[in-house]
């Protein structure tokens, strides 16, 4: 499985904690950047590269780090298609995928510590989202098309 990855000056650190942790699980990852814990870049930037990756099937899920976690998912939710949803823990991680079928994870690196964030990406990728929650998904799909035809 392929997973796209990116993050902000803010978010490098736990991307790149991130990304050795699925390397080594076994996965191939499409770092999409940035490159650098110290130049200030843009988070709408590499959350919309993320977002358009796992809506284009370049990558199968996606994984995304800023700051705090919730402006890199703002972005990635811009694109149409992408659940992006922002977890602290195991049990929101879990959660997100099993209930939400989140296609993005987004996490902060200021808030979150290397064992929690590790944890957490191990619970949403080996959760499986339930059918039972496919209605709702649905509806969200719905959202994403009436407002790409709007043109919003």
């Amino acid at each position: 499985m392929r997973i796209a990855m990116g993050s902000d000056h803010a978010g490098y650190d736990l991307k790149t904690l991130l990304k050795a942790s699925l390397i080594g699980w076994g996965y191939d990852v499409l770092d999409l950047g940035t490159d650098s814990a110290t130049e200030p870049v843009d988070y709408p930037d590499f959350g919309a590269a993320v977002g358009r990756a796992v809506v284009s099937g370049e990558a199968e899920l996606g994984v995304a780090c800023c700051g705090s976690g919730i402006g890199i998912a703002i972005a990635a939710n811009k694109i149409p298609g992408i659940r992006a949803a922002v977890v602290h823990d195991v049990t929101s991680a879990h959660l997100a995928r099993e209930h939400n079928h989140a296609n993005v994870l987004c996490m902060g690196g200021r808030l979150m510590g290397p064992v929690v964030a590790i944890e957490s990406m191990q619970g949403w990728l080996n959760a499986t989202p339930q059918p039972r929650h496919q209605g709702r998904i649905e509806k969200l799909n719905k959202l994403d098309q009436e407002l790409a035809s709007e043109g919003k």
